[in-house]
């Protein structure tokens, strides 16, 4: 494991565009994993930056989405594809037949949940994921308490993703169950980058760097990958006892 502390959020999201773009470019056609949300944001913007002064090309990458809320899609803003279309997809010209995300209006979940699992292996695995560390230790939709060797399934979200998850919506939104990539699937990742920033954060920090490695605070079963980065900013690792 790796930690890189960054004084700012805008270093952070510039350090990890570059990391991205070093470790994408070292395989032929690879496949990208990118978590929504507010963390990611400046990445994305830091990577469309590049993308438009011709830094960099994604014509060979792939994306598998990371997950998504039952009863959504790309269609309802708020939506995991939605916030990924806005900050990624669109600002790098990503083609659809390059996508596969998550559908979580679809009639069959189970379905939506093989066919990731098939277009990741496909792929020969899944090359950079970027993942962000929920309020309560979550990886993605991988609840306290979830399977560490758990693969692509729906989930019942925990009462702390119901209620921060409410920030994405204009209007109260009925969060019960998400979609999501397991940990078992996200571990055979060849490369982890864990982002966090804010001080809102630093508590959960301190918990998966700092206390034993456990299923209750699922980010932690992560840190023993064999290339695992934590990129954090100064806010995100003021509860750490060694800040080095």
């Amino acid at each position: 494991m790796k930690i890189e502390i960054c004084q700012t959020y805008a270093e952070l999201s510039a350090k990890v565009a570059e990391q991205v773009i070093q470790l994408m470019s070292a395989y032929d056609k690879p496949l990208l994993c990118p978590a929504s949300g507010d963390t990611p944001a400046g990445l994305y913007k830091a990577l469309a930056e590049k993308y438009q002064e011709k830094q960099m090309e994604v014509t060979d990458w792939s994306f598998v989405g990371l997950d998504e809320w039952v009863g959504l899609n790309g269609t309802d803003e708020g939506s995991c594809r939605y916030s990924i279309d806005k900050d990624l997809f669109r600002p790098l010209g990503v083609s659809e037949n390059n996508i596969c995300f998550f559908d979580g209006r679809s009639a069959d979940l189970p379905g939506e949940c093989s066919a990731a699992e098939q277009f990741i292996s496909e792929r020969n695995g899944i090359d950079v994921a970027i993942l962000g560390v929920g309020m309560n230790g979550h990886i993605a939709m991988n609840e306290p308490g979830c399977a560490i060797d758990g693969r692509t399934q729906v989930i019942a979200l925990h009462p702390v993703t119901k209620q921060v998850g409410q920030k994405y919506f204009t209007h109260p939104q009925v969060l019960d169950k998400g979609i999501t990539l397991g940990m078992g699937t996200l571990s055979e990742s060849r490369h982890i980058i864990l982002m966090v920033s804010g001080q809102h954060k630093a508590a959960i920090v301190r918990k998966m760097l700092e206390e034993p490695a456990t299923n209750e605070v699922p980010a932690s079963l992560l840190l023993q990958h064999p290339s695992v980065t934590v990129f954090l900013d100064a806010a995100g690792a003021a509860a750490l006892s060694n800040k080095q």
